[in-house]
Formats: C-alpha cells, sequence, structure tokens
C-alpha cells in the first residue's frame, strides 16, 4: 500500500487535514508535510521544500487548493516511488486571472482571526462544523502576514502547465460543486494539458476535505486501490 502524502492549502499547517484522514481510517498509511511558519512563500521555494522531505518508499501525492502546483510540479519531476496524483480544489495556473490586477491591493491585507472568521464560508460553506470552523479560524487567523501576502502572490502568478509533460503517472482531479474560490474550468483545463486526469465532482465548498471528508476519502481509497501494482 503507497503512502498518501498530503500537501496542506495556504495556511500550510496540514492541522485541516484531520476530517478527511479520520475518514480515511487507519487502512491507508498517511503522513502530511506542513510548510514553514514563515519566509516561504514562492512555489519554487515551496517545491523544494517538499521535494526534501518526500518518504522513501511508494507513495502518492495529494495537493489540496493552495499546493496544486507544488504537488503537479514534484509529480512532473517523475520522484522515485511516486504512484499517482491527486489534486483537490486546486488549479496549475491562476484561477482568476482578472485578480492579477488586484495585486497591489494585498499589501494592504491584514491576518487576524477575525479576517477568517469573515473568510470562513468561502471555504467551509454556510453551515461548517464548530470544531473546523474552529480550527480553521486559528490555523488561518494566527498565519504570518508576511507570508499569506506572499502565498497569495504566488497564486496570481501560478502557471504550472509548462512543465506537466513530465507526468506519468495516474491523476485523480477532486471538484467541489460549490467552489467560489477555484471556478470548474480550472479543472478542465487540468484535463486538456494532463488527457489523463479523472475529474470526479463532490458535492460540497471549496474545503471538500474539511466539508465532506467522507466523500473524499472513499474516492481517494478507491483510486489508490485501483493503481497498478508497483514495481
Amino acid at each position: 500500500m503507497p503512502e498518501l502524502v498530503l500537501l496542506p492549502g495556504m495556511d500550510g499547517t496540514g492541522t485541516l487535514f484531520g476530517p478527511f484522514l479520520a475518514a480515511l481510517g487507519d487502512v491507508t498509511p498517511a503522513r502530511v508535510i506542513p510548510y514553514p511558519a514563515s519566509g516561504t512563500t514562492s512555489y519554487t521555494e515551496l517545491t523544494a521544500w517538499v521535494r526534501d522531505r518526500l518518504p522513501h518508499r511508494d507513495f502518492v501525492l495529494l495537493g489540496e487548493s493552495f499546493a496544486g502546483p507544488v504537488a503537479a510540479s514534484l509529480a512532473a519531476e517523475r520522484p522515485e516511488g511516486l504512484r499517482g496524483l491527486i489534486l483537490c480544489s486546486t488549479f496549475l495556473r491562476n484561477p482568476r486571472p482578472v485578480a492579477r490586477y488586484l495585486s497591489p491591493l494585498i499589501g494592504l491585507l491584514g491576518v487576524s482571526r477575525g479576517f477568517a472568521r469573515l473568510a470562513s464560508p468561502a471555504l467551509l460553506g454556510r453551515r461548517p462544523g464548530a470544531d473546523i470552523r474552529k480550527q480553521f479560524i486559528e490555523a488561518v487567523g494566527d498565519m504570518n502576514a508576511p507570508t499569506l501576502r506572499g502565498r497569495l502572490r504566488s497564486v496570481l502568478s501560478a502557471d504550472a502547465g509548462t512543465t506537466l509533460s513530465g507526468i506519468d503517472v495516474p491523476v485523480l482531479c477532486l471538484r467541489a460543486t460549490r467552489d467560489v474560490l477555484v471556478p470548474a474550468s480550472s479543472a478542465e483545463w487540468m484535463r486538456h494539458v494532463l488527457p489523463g486526469a479523472r475529474i470526479v465532482d463532490v458535492e460540497g465548498p471549496h474545503g471538500l476535505l474539511q466539508a465532506s471528508p467522507q466523500a473524499c476519502a472513499r474516492h481517494v481509497s478507491e483510486f489508490i486501490d485501483g493503481l497498478p501494482a508497483g514495481t
């Protein structure tokens, strides 16, 4: 059984994977690679950070939201042991090109738990569980402000599409049906540059692994079970 390696969203902590890991159970071994709390914001830096921490065994890489370009870029490098790639509620290039014009305003963005509380409906839906909402507010609200700003700028300049020809493992894309941050067209573009990718629509908001953990765990387990045997 390959190990599932999870790359977190913009907060970088990995604490928000709790509901999904609980739904996944003990059958599939899993680990989270969190990001540094500060000082590492570009996709190039984060890709290098994760590369140095990949397991020395067969594994499947899962990139959630912000982590999509990191996971795809690493998969294109064909690291030893990689058996599959899962992209969840994510993108490989800037999902909102018009937002690029707002880049100068990112420097004005403050970070607080109040900010995270206002942002939570967009990521978790209108009625998230109290526990996951609390974890989200803590994870995002306690972020280092320059780190959050830097990662937002990285999203606006993201374009991992030019490096994807090297991906030679099965690819699963989990797409949220009520995602207000990443449009459905982002997954369609992934399928354009990765013709073998399989897109699965899952009912829920952008934070699928938090809001719809059981459904996501089922799709992920089926994907891993269906991978060709390792060599």
